[in-house]
């Protein structure tokens, strides 16, 4: 294994945030507008403005990963922002016959999923390929699951 710079996962802080706030908002509605004010960045936004000490090499890191990887990287982090962007629509406006539960437990484990996903990625150094992420198949996926 190469003992160069390596990706970190401190990246996805911004994910289990967003993960952590679907699931309070199930029990208190108050956190809906911390959920509405959280923000997306990439992972070179995130680590360009970092003041962690692996910062420089979570960057170097990055670069070395073919634009192939990256981009399927890239995808899945859109497909997590739109995951959210739909729990926090859903969480504000309850639809009738859904509940704060429902949509947090359907979101929380669609988007959990997908957190797994990006931490293998990241731990593997960006060495495995974790394919595109249809952004319309994990909005059909959710969308099932709140009809169950």
């Amino acid at each position: 294994m190469s003992e160069g710079p390596r990706l970190s996962t401190d990246f996805l802080n911004r994910y289990n945030e967003a993960l952590m706030l679907i699931e309070l908002a199930a029990d208190d509605h108050g956190v809906i507008d911390d959920l509405k004010a959280w923000r997306s960045i990439t992972y070179c936004e995130h680590f360009e403005t970092s003041p962690l000490r692996c910062a420089p090499a979570a960057l170097a890191a990055y670069e070395q990963v073919s634009l192939e990887r990256r981009s399927g990287f890239e995808e899945l982090c859109v497909a997590m922002t739109r995951l959210v962007a739909t729990a926090t629509a859903l969480l504000s406006d309850k639809p009738s016959g859904l509940d704060a539960a429902t949509i947090a437990e359907v979101a929380g484990e669609a988007l959990r999923r997908q957190i797994g996903r990006a931490t293998q990625f990241i731990n593997a150094n960006g060495a495995v390929d974790i394919g595109r992420v249809e952004s319309r198949a994990l909005q059909a996926e959710v969308d099932a699951l709140l009809k169950r």
